[in-house]
């Protein structure tokens, strides 16, 4: 994976209308679903006010509601408006896979593994391209020093690697 240019203003616009219109909806169509899943399947109200033990075709409703708006959420991520979204979340899966294996990576940095110091480039480097483009500033700093040390250990090892050499298969090894 390759890091891309990103306008931050754009993908935030963008990320903040599919989070509002999620859960709108997933709002509206849980309420729809639950009403017409007690409508076909519920308990008939009792006049004494003692619950109606509906709570499972609620629930059941939610799920439902769910289950539609990720499936529509899921067929659109190709689509032009979504192309910022769904490439910063598959960037943050691929921190989670990387993150994972982030011990094995580390000690094999220790020991100059060119592979290892690749990845440690690229997951530094787009950490905090995600952490910029977040607003997530709070653990910026510690980024930077392990950014500039992976970086210091690639110049003093007179290589010319980085994390455009990156790629997902050289996680593999570890």
């Amino acid at each position: 994976m390759k890091l891309i240019e990103i306008d931050k203003i754009t993908y935030r616009e963008h990320l903040n209308r599919v989070i509002i219109v999620f859960i709108a909806c997933l709002a509206f169509l849980s309420l729809l679903m639950g009403q017409l899943l007690i409508r076909i399947w519920g308990q008939v109200e009792v006049a004494t006010g003692e619950s109606t033990g509906n709570f499972h075709l609620n629930f059941l409703g939610v799920l439902l509601a769910f289950a539609l708006c990720g499936g529509v959420l899921y067929r659109q991520r190709h689509h032009a408006y979504f192309k910022e979204i769904y490439y910063v979340s598959r960037l943050k899966a691929l921190h989670n896979r990387i993150y994972r294996k982030l011990k094995a990576i580390k000690l094999a940095a220790q020991n100059n593994d060119v592979n290892a110091l690749i990845i440690l480039s690229f997951y530094y480097t787009s950490l905090k391209f995600v952490y910029l483009l977040d607003d997530n500033t709070l653990t910026l700093g510690e980024v930077d020093v392990e950014l500039n040390r992976i970086n210091q250990q690639i110049e003093r090892l007179g290589l010319t690697v980085g994390a455009q050499d990156f790629s997902a298969e050289l996680l593999t090894r570890f």
